[in-house]
């Protein structure tokens, strides 16, 4: 983080200008066995490719609500920060059919028709796969339409830090204030610079949640070991994931 960081967006080019190499998010899922770890670089390439989605795709302007109904999960993650790059607000398991577009996961579908604007299927299947033989109904496929957008991205709109750009638990934050609360959480959660390195098994639906399991983390200039499912593994086996992914902090 440095002095002139105001949103989440920069934050994540801070930390590509610091270390592009080093771990941001480790993702695990023990229903499935699921395991990923994306470097700075890769995440940040993921970010931009999922902006210009939202902005070209989906003609989604600063101001725009898009309903994000998924789970704690390194997808999800991209597209807060993809939020963030475009001016748009993440609400985070907000009500679709008063958001101008939907990204949902499994489960979640049906709700998100309700929205009336475009709607984007995340499958949340090992490595991002494409839903076979075709996405839900009423939805067009994440995995299928990101690939072919650009690995650079630049806002049309300058993203203004004092504008909403979250909704999480009936709360509203700003860029800005995201930042601020990142920051000022980091020190109380473990996180204490870079080389810290956190496992948060917390859902992304609290404020809580994401701090831990992505904007304190940023904002540390740290890393996340973010887990799903986490209640399937028994201690020995998260006293091993703890030792050999070096975490130095857990949030669960």
């Amino acid at each position: 983080m440095t002095a002139t960081d105001r949103t989440p967006a920069d934050l994540l080019r801070s930390a590509l200008a610091a270390d592009p190499a080093r771990p941001l998010v480790t993702f695990y899922d023990d229903a499935t066995g699921e395991r990923v770890e994306l470097s700075v670089a890769t995440f940040a390439n993921w970010v931009a490719k999922t902006a210009n989605l939202l902005q070209d795709e989906l003609s989604a302007e600063p101001g725009d609500r898009v309903a994000l109904l998924l789970p704690a999960h390194w997808q999800t993650a991209v597209w807060l920060l993809a939020c963030s790059s475009v001016g748009v607000v993440a609400d985070v398991e907000g009500d679709p059919g008063r958001a101008d577009h939907v990204v949902a996961g499994p489960g979640r579908f049906d709700a998100g028709l309700a929205c009336g604007g475009e709607r984007y299927a995340l499958s949340l299947a090992p490595l991002g796969r494409r839903f076979v033989p075709a996405p839900p109904a009423g939805y067009a496929d994440y995995a299928v339409d990101v690939p072919s957008h650009g690995d650079r991205f630049a806002p049309y709109a300058p993203v203004d830090p004092e504008a909403p750009a979250l909704i999480v638990a009936g709360a509203e934050f700003t860029a800005a204030e995201i930042v601020e609360r990142a920051k000022g959480d980091a020190p109380g959660l473990g996180l204490t610079g870079p080389g810290s390195r956190i496992l948060s098994a917390l859902p992304y639906d609290t404020w809580e949640g994401l701090s831990a399991g992505l904007y304190a983390p940023l904002a540390a200039g740290g890393s996340v070991v973010l887990c799903r499912n986490l209640e399937r593994l028994g201690e020995e086996a998260l006293a091993k994931r703890i030792e050999s992914e070096r975490v130095t902090a857990v949030s669960r």
